[in-house]
């Protein structure tokens, strides 16, 4: 099983590097590292190369079109995903390599993330209001496991169906979640609370990112809910 790691990244070098030594020091090292310069007028693109990643450019700005260029470039019969500012364990790529294969009816798999540098009650509310509640709101907006996007994984054959439906084009969407609405009833996702990686803590200094992130889920779940009803997946779920 060979496992491609796309990592999009926009005028974040520090962030980009600090996520890649991480992924040199897997137990279990990527078959190949992708990371998609989505524009960046910093030295992002030389320290991929430097660390051993092949770049890839998309010149259409926002995570859904850089992360799409990532995914269709990759060449593993497994596709994961980290965000500039994830931090994985040691063992994330071989965890990955694992669940799928002891389930070969797997066809995604994703888990939370941990915010660095927060501590003690910060740390509590930001794991309950944001993360879990990430995952279980959400998940009921589309009546499976949704998938997060800094720590995710999938069959390559998974994305090549779900490719047509995802929107490049719109940075105002939640990628992430777009992904996650292309599957169904039928397709076996699993969200693992212990495959953590760790990630940046900035949107919590950053108020109106935070009210952004905000308005793109309820953005993306609107325009996922015109196509395919709650009602609906919830029915199609209860059905089989």
């Amino acid at each position: 099983m060979r496992i491609s790691v796309v990592v999009p990244v926009l005028d974040d070098a520090h962030e980009l590097a600090g996520c890649l030594a991480a992924l040199r020091s897997q137990t279990r090292l990527p078959d190949e590292i992708v990371v998609v310069d989505n524009g960046c007028a910093d030295n992002s693109a030389d320290v991929a190369r430097e660390a051993g990643a092949r770049v890839v450019a998309e010149a259409v700005r926002g995570i859904p079109s850089a992360a799409a260029t990532g995914y269709d470039s990759a060449t593993g019969d497994v596709i994961a995903r980290l965000d500039a500012d994830s931090r994985p364990g040691p063992d994330w790529t071989a965890r990955i390599e694992s669940a799928f294969a002891e389930d070969p009816e797997l066809v995604a798999i994703s888990g939370p993330g941990e915010f660095i540098g927060l501590s003690g009650w910060r740390a509590r509310a930001a794991q309950l209001l944001y993360m879990d509640a990430y995952f279980f709101s959400v998940g009921a907006a589309m009546a499976h496991p949704v998938l997060f996007g800094s720590n995710l994984a999938m069959r390559r054959e998974a994305w090549h169906r779900a490719r047509d439906g995802v929107n490049r084009s719109d940075p105002e969407l939640h990628d992430d979640i777009d992904l996650s609405f292309q599957f169904g009833a039928g397709d076996r996702l699993r969200v693992d609370r212990t495959l953590t990686v760790g990630i940046s803590a900035r949107p919590f200094d950053d108020p109106a990112a935070m009210r952004r992130r905000f308005s793109r889920a309820f953005r993306t779940i609107a325009r996922n809910w015109r196509a395919s009803p709650p009602s609906q997946r919830w029915m199609e779920r209860v059905q089989r």
